[in-house]
């Protein structure tokens, strides 16, 4: 989680000097590098056929327009507001799976979807004076992000993780070059953000990495939880960087947010599920191109 957030952090940061579509590209490109060299390494490009399967293309598609909100937003809102927003997906994933596969979900679950957005209308406060209009491209990332799951858990198992990841970074990359003149146009970038950037991409393998190591060594109902870290992580770093403080309200919907996510997970557990919601969405819970 740690990783997850400096690489927002840092993309953030670096936004200041360039537009949210130069970075997506920027980054892509060395997040596509990456994670191809290692999908090489591994063999999971084998078969480039398997690019072709719908629920990839889908999947990519979904992922592409969900980091273009998410990042658009990110410049323009608390690296903690859209931390919280977020927050949701694992809620978003829950009901989207009750509503598009026909899972089970009680009225305990439900119960707890419903106070999450409630949690997360107190966030936005789409009534309230200063409204950040940004603040719905969060939300509509929320959407993105869940289709980008749904589709994930309907990708055929003999296609590898890392095909996908490196099919995903490539569409995002290419988003990104399609939208740098719509978004204002290339401004020349330093070594300083060039540098910035290949180490975002670095965090989020890192990132991926320990997720995969702590997967393969623990209880996944165990490990969910922890991805809720991110917000801890997200108000120390948006001080810190950027000297932003929370606001109560905020603070309190992030709470609300929180505890609903936890509550199903619980929920889930108790009714003795192999695979928890929460643990169906993406371990970065943000979009990033991988």
């Amino acid at each position: 989680m740690v990783g997850f957030t400096a690489n927002d952090t840092i993309t953030k940061f670096v936004s200041s000097s360039m537009n949210m579509a130069e970075v997506m590209l920027i980054r892509g490109l060395f997040a596509t590098a990456l994670v191809a060299l290692l999908a090489w390494w591994q063999g999971a490009l084998a078969n480039p056929r398997h690019a072709l399967h719908p629920m990839v293309a889908l999947r990519a598609g979904a992922e592409a327009l969900a980091t273009t909100s998410f990042l658009f937003a990110l410049a323009h809102l608390q690296l903690a507001e859209i931390s919280a927003v977020l927050q949701a997906l694992p809620l978003a994933v829950t009901m989207g799976a009750a509503l598009v596969f026909g899972e089970e979900v009680r009225w305990r679950r439900w119960l707890a979807i419903t106070v999450g957005f409630t949690g997360v209308l107190i966030i936005v406060r789409p009534a309230a004076e200063g409204f950040n209009t940004y603040a719905l491209l969060a939300l509509a990332s929320v959407v993105f992000c869940t289709v980008r799951d749904l589709a994930t858990k309907r990708l055929p198992e003999h296609i590898p993780s890392l095909l996908v990841s490196t099919v995903t970074a490539a569409i995002v990359t290419v988003c990104g070059a399609l939208l740098v003149v719509p978004a204002g146009g290339w401004q020349p970038v330093s070594g300083q953000a060039l540098a910035l950037l290949a180490g975002a991409a670095v965090l989020l393998l890192v990132g991926y990495q320990f997720i995969i190591v702590a997967m393969r060594t623990a209880e996944i109902s165990f490990i969910a939880p922890f991805r809720y870290t991110a917000l801890l992580w997200s108000i120390m770093l948006g001080f810190i960087v950027f000297g932003d403080v929370p606001d109560g309200p905020m603070l309190v919907g992030a709470a609300i947010v929180v505890g609903s996510g936890l509550y199903a997970l619980y929920r889930e557990r108790v009714a003795g599920r192999a695979r928890p919601a929460a643990a169906s969405t993406g371990p970065a819970m943000a979009p990033d191109g991988l």
